[in-house]
């Protein structure tokens, strides 16, 4: 070997310096890099979808790269499943999962069916309606899986109060779960909850041989309260609750009326919950209290509604929380789920948790100790003229990152599309009030902005563990919240039209028109709908509207016979629970649209934003979807409603559908947000992406199911891939 011998002494020095490099620097190099290797995410653990979002932390996050800038103008459809059973209004919000080959999804009328993940051929169907007639909406957005020691698997979804656990691989309920295959998610709440909606919209999670889950309920009274549980996973037996209107000696039990822990309702975590599986904290973002719009009753901070609380996942004992909105009457719910993160500040790695708001900010917090990553500061805030109703004097505003959507609407941003629709809209907002976030409802009308359904939404955020960029796409559509009279019923002798004006009015409204698409009208029901549908669609719930079980099948027929026949006629209220306190007050609310249907405002009414959170500097933002018929009047990057989050890749991509009115799945560069890729999908994919590898091929599918706002309706699932001659 030859050792640098027989050298000039220039040489000599260059050969010394050169072994000094190799043998004592390099190391040192080597060894540095190697701690700071460690000290990042595993990112390989990304290279599959066996959780709903795909992960417990909720990055959705792909490390894989077969799909990449590159190629990605390749892209063409692998497969398509139909699962056979949309129907007129029907969604569907879910974001597959795969295990071992086998994609897991469900369809519009929540059947749980099995397909190979790399050609679409289905395995089998679990059908939890047997084959009855379905003519409601539901909503479901995910299911969870879990293993035992033996390679078996289960199967965990929810249809309307059930929750069932199917073997994962023939699709049957497994009869040593609760009662042969199921419990009921009215039980275990410490009140009788029968009759009213209790379900669960985004799935559990796993931590250990536990099932943590959420749930959704109505936003009127009564309702359930939306406490969070956890079950075994073998024998669906209850493990621990945590209740989120706490009880007497409970944290927060001084934020609301003393009896509150009684009557009370909502506060639930529907958005979906993530868990730090080393530290053993699941993390769980809660809605408002009910009812969403009035607070007269519920004096007070109302804890733990509106918050984000990480609890101790193996005995759910409250470990922090930090609260958002303050005695909620703008149903400022959290609308998905928290985003576990890893950043540096000032030289020091934290491991974080996000949290995106439907008013277009963003939360971050060391997830240890709940201490803000970024300032936050508390705003005073104008009070209510509401009679009884009695506001926070102060609000959180995050200082950074920089809000991801426009915070008040003021007539700078009404719409110029046309002059008469300029004008019309001008009009309409100098009627009510618009003077920012958390501008107290009002008789006249109050702006909601940047709307009752986002800024961020359900369809949940993106997060790169390489670049530290955080992806969230939202909506830009005020909303106009009307306080109105509660229309009382009234004791004895109350009549159908009494019962309609009680229950129904505050939504559908006296004259029955609703607020279409979002609340439809309930005009000509004879010519949609037979006694028996309407009947089922009144005690079971349907999408939003919650179930009314508990009036009893004699006031359920009489309010059918109102609503289809028009006949009124004399019922018996005396045996159903009353409200908690008196509600004089409800509600009326509209999107601002212009004299032509349009977001009466100036685009973006939809947009995708890349936020460094390192920085706390928004990278990049731009339009994300468009109105065919306005492109074809030349309008363009307008942004559409959209619902459905995206997915962010190693390959150098985000990939996002969601889009309400183009029907169309879209793959940007992430760096910049070019739009580097397109598809159009058979019905608009409200739902968030799955990506996986099956067979060294790499795969993006998404739920095309349509529905949202009165757009049509599909079953379809659709999956990409490169073409399999494309190297």
């Amino acid at each position: 070997m030859w050792d640098g011998s027989n050298l000039t002494p220039r040489l000599e020095k260059d050969w010394f310096m050169m072994k000094l490099f190799f043998y004592l620097i390099l190391p040192i190099i080597i060894v540095s890099s190697g701690c700071q290797q460690q000290s990042r995410p595993d990112l390989a653990k990304y290279a599959g979808w066996r959780e709903y979002g795909g992960g417990l932390e909720n990055i959705r996050y792909s490390s894989l790269v077969q799909i990449n800038r590159d190629n990605v103008h390749l892209l063409d459809q692998a497969w398509i499943f139909d699962t056979g059973d949309a129907f007129e209004g029907s969604q569907m919000q879910y974001n597959p999962i795969m295990v071992n080959g086998v994609l897991y999804v469900t369809s519009p009328k929540v059947n749980v069916i099995a397909l190979k993940a790399d050609t679409g051929e289905m395995i089998w169907r679990f059908d939890p309606h047997q084959g009855t007639e379905v003519n409601r909406r539901f909503r479901l957005r995910g299911v969870t899986y879990w293993e035992d020691e033996n390679g078996n698997g289960r199967i965990f979804t929810v249809v309307d109060n059930l929750l069932y656990a199917l073997d994962a691989k023939s699709g049957r309920p497994i009869s040593s779960f609760g009662q042969n295959g199921w419990i009921d998610l009215r039980d275990d709440l410490s009140r009788d909850v029968q009759g009213l909606t209790m379900t669960a919209t985004s799935p559990g999670v796993i931590y250990k041989d536990m099932l943590i889950i959420g749930s959704q309920v109505g936003e009127d009274l009564p309702t359930p309260p939306g406490h969070i549980r956890a079950y075994d996973v073998r024998t669906g037996k209850l493990c621990w609750r945590f209740n989120t209107i706490p009880h007497p000696g409970e944290y927060g039990y001084e934020t609301w009326p003393s009896d509150a822990w009684i009557w009370a309702g909502a506060a639930n975590s529907w958005a979906g919950l993530s868990v730090d599986t080393e530290r053993g904290l699941v993390f769980a973002p809660t809605g408002s209290a009910a009812y969403d719009y009035y607070g007269g009753n519920r004096p007070g901070d109302n804890l733990f509604a509106n918050s984000l609380i990480a609890l101790n996942a193996e005995t759910g004992e409250r470990v922090w929380h930090f609260q958002f909105v303050r005695h909620d009457i703008w149903d400022r719910d959290l609308p998905s789920p928290p985003v576990l993160v890893q950043i540096e500040r000032d030289g020091r790695l934290i491991d974080a948790v996000a949290q995106a708001t439907k008013g277009g900010h963003l939360f971050v917090f060391e997830r240890e100790t709940g201490e803000p990553v970024f300032p936050i500061e508390y705003r005073a805030v104008p009070q209510s003229t509401i009679p009884g109703e009695v506001l926070a004097d102060t609000q959180p505003f995050p200082l950074l990152p920089p809000p991801f959507a426009r915070q008040k609407l003021t007539e700078e941003d009404v719409t110029r599309r046309t002059p008469e629709a300029h004008q019309a809209a001008l009009e309409d907002l100098r009627s009510v009030k618009s003077d920012g976030p958390f501008t107290p409802l009002s008789f006249e009308g109050t702006v909601v902005f940047p709307g009752l359904d986002g800024g961020a939404e359900w369809g949940g955020q993106a997060f790169d563990p390489e670049t530290k960029i955080f992806y969230v796409n939202a909506n830009e559509i005020p909303w106009i919240v009307k306080v109105i009279e509660r229309p009382q019923s009234r004791k004895p002798g109350t009549d159908s039209r009494d019962l309609y004006l009680a229950h129904c009015a505050s939504c559908h409204r006296p004259d029955f028109q609703g607020s279409p698409p979002e609340i439809p009208a309930l005009s000509n029901l004879k010519d949609r709908l037979n006694e028996e549908q309407m009947q089922k669609i009144i005690s079971a719930g349907t999408g939003r509207m919650a179930a009314f079980g508990h009036l009893g099948q004699e006031n359920i027929d009489a309010l059918t016979d109102y609503l289809i026949h028009g006949e009124n006629r004399e019922v018996d209220v005396s045996q159903l629970p009353p409200l908690a306190t008196h509600l004089p007050y409800s509600q009326q609310y509209r999107k601002f649209m212009d004299i032509d249907g349009y977001p009466a405002i100036t685009p973006p009414w939809g947009t995708l934003t890349a936020i460094n959170l390192e920085t706390a500097e928004i990278v990049w933002q731009i339009p994300l979807g468009e109105i065919p018929e306005l492109v074809e009047q030349g309008v363009r990057n307008t942004g559409s409603e959209n619902y459905g989050g995206p997915v962010v890749t190693a390959g150098g991509l985000v990939f996002i559908a969601a889009t309400n009115h183009d029907n169309k799945i879209r793959a940007f560069d992430k760096a910049n947000g070019d739009l580097l890729w397109e598809a159009t999908l058979p019905a608009a994919g409200n739902a968030t992406p799955a990506v996986y590898e099956v067979e060294g091929r790499q795969f993006i599918v998404i739920a095309a199911g349509g529905g949202k706002s009165g757009r049509p309706s599909g079953g379809a699932y659709v999956a990409f891939a490169l073409p399999q001659d494309s190297e």
